[in-house]
């Protein structure tokens, strides 16, 4: 009709604002020549179910079952580190600190530069503010008392990885951001002016403020809006400064890539491995403990060399285990293979392979059915004197928690 504007446009301005954009002009083109992309859609390293398998009767069975749904919640309120701010307040000693900020969130302060892996402050992993996954603990600072960052990592588009609350408050500092293949049209519709994107696709490598950073494969999916077309990539990521070494896994399955990974790149000084949100309903997209203990090993040769810290986890309730089975499985893997791991409160800095790398269960006074102090009731029972520090730690913290435990619509697969 005459004067009227065509339909796609006008659909595109009424899609929320969170769904973030598509890929189009010069970076799909790029998109399009991009080795990893066929059929209309990027692929995986090796063959990935990425929707849920099996009977969805009985999905739905688990899913709702009263006494499982109350052990996906935390029985306690979580605490966050106290001290944070202080403690980066001084430069680490080694040259090399890790700060767990929740969920895959970490600051890496590394040979003198700051990097921000998956930065994630929003109240809920979702495109909108009054649904959807919400944080089981409340962030540990502030993002503005964070201090400078030399640059922002992510891993993928998915929206507990990346959060548009996050994005617009980082878009007005002058921070750089290294991004997967066509990720960067979620971050400049957001406000991120294209100058400030590194947008990698797969063995492709930047330089951001004196350190190497690679996007090397990952096996998983993409998508924010509804059509979810695969249009933009998933990585896990390799830093590399002058002294030291760190990859961060993003969310993957578990797959061969991961010694060829640590051939080129390794070995590491830390990993940052995915242990949670796993299901036998999508195995190919999320890895257990014990495949995240196992790519960590792969990425170091084969040998438990350096410190694995475990992320994706006991932030956000995304999967249909109970809340603490990824920390215990970590704990039990390390002690399977003989691995290094750190296991901090949220916020909690560490400097990976120091004496004092914290490696006490935190989460256990916190389950549902563990008394103050006491051991854990069911399956992750252990002894009392070995929850003796973790209930002291709690303790020490309880002043900086928030209510949990409540019940709070749920996510899976993410």
């Amino acid at each position: 009709m005459t004067g009227s504007r065509p339909l796609r446009p006008r659909l595109r301005a009424l899609r929320p604002e969170a769904f973030g954009a598509d890929p189009s002009g010069a970076r799909l083109e790029r998109i399009r020549r991009s080795p990893n992309f066929a059929d209309g859609a990027f692929q995986n390293p090796v063959g990935a179910r990425t929707r849920p398998s099996g009977s969805m009767a009985e999905f739905a069975k688990i899913y709702f079952h009263k006494e499982q749904r109350t052990r996906r919640n935390p029985g306690a309120p979580i605490p966050v580190y106290p001290t944070t701010l202080a403690e980066l307040a001084k430069p680490p000693v080694s040259g090399l600190r890790l700060t767990w900020m929740g969920h895959s969130g970490v600051l890496a302060e590394i040979d003198g530069r700051r990097v921000l892996f998956d930065p994630v402050w929003g109240e809920r992993c979702s495109p909108f503010p009054f649904a959807g996954p919400k944080r089981l603990h409340p962030v540990p600072v502030p993002l503005a008392s964070l201090g400078p960052v030399d640059a922002v990592v992510i891993s993928h588009d998915h929206y507990d990885h990346l959060d548009l609350p996050t994005i617009k408050e980082l878009a007005g500092t002058d921070t750089v951001f290294a991004v997967p293949l066509g990720v960067g049209a979620h971050l400049e519709r957001w406000g991120i002016a294209p100058e400030r994107l590194r947008e990698l696709d797969w063995n492709e490598a930047t330089e951001i403020a004196g350190l190497s950073l690679t996007a090397t494969p990952a096996r998983h999916f993409c998508g924010r809006g509804l059509r979810n077309q695969q249009n933009t990539l998933w990585a896990s990521w390799v830093v590399a400064g002058d002294e030291h070494r760190i990859f961060h896994s993003g969310d993957t399955g578990y797959f061969p890539g991961f010694a060829e990974i640590g051939a080129a790149h390794g070995p590491f000084d830390a990993t940052m491995i995915q242990i949670g949100a796993y299901s036998e309903y999508w195995p190919d997209i999320h890895m257990t403990p014990a495949e995240g203990m196992q790519a960590h090993l792969d990425l170091q040769g084969g040998i438990p060399h350096g410190t694995m810290l475990p992320i994706h986890w006991g932030t956000f309730n995304l999967a249909l285990h109970p809340w603490d089975e990824p920390g215990e499985g970590t704990v039990d893997a390390a002690k399977e293979t003989g691995a290094a791991i750190a296991l901090p409160i949220p916020g909690q800095p560490f400097e990976p392979g120091a004496a004092d790398v914290p490696a006490e269960p935190w989460w256990r006074p916190f389950v549902l059915g563990a008394p103050s102090g006491g051991p854990v009731d069911g399956p992750a029972a252990v002894p009392r004197h070995e929850t003796g520090a973790a209930a002291a730690t709690a303790a020490r913290v309880a002043s900086t928690t928030v209510d949990g435990g409540q019940e709070e619509p749920e996510s899976v697969g993410s």
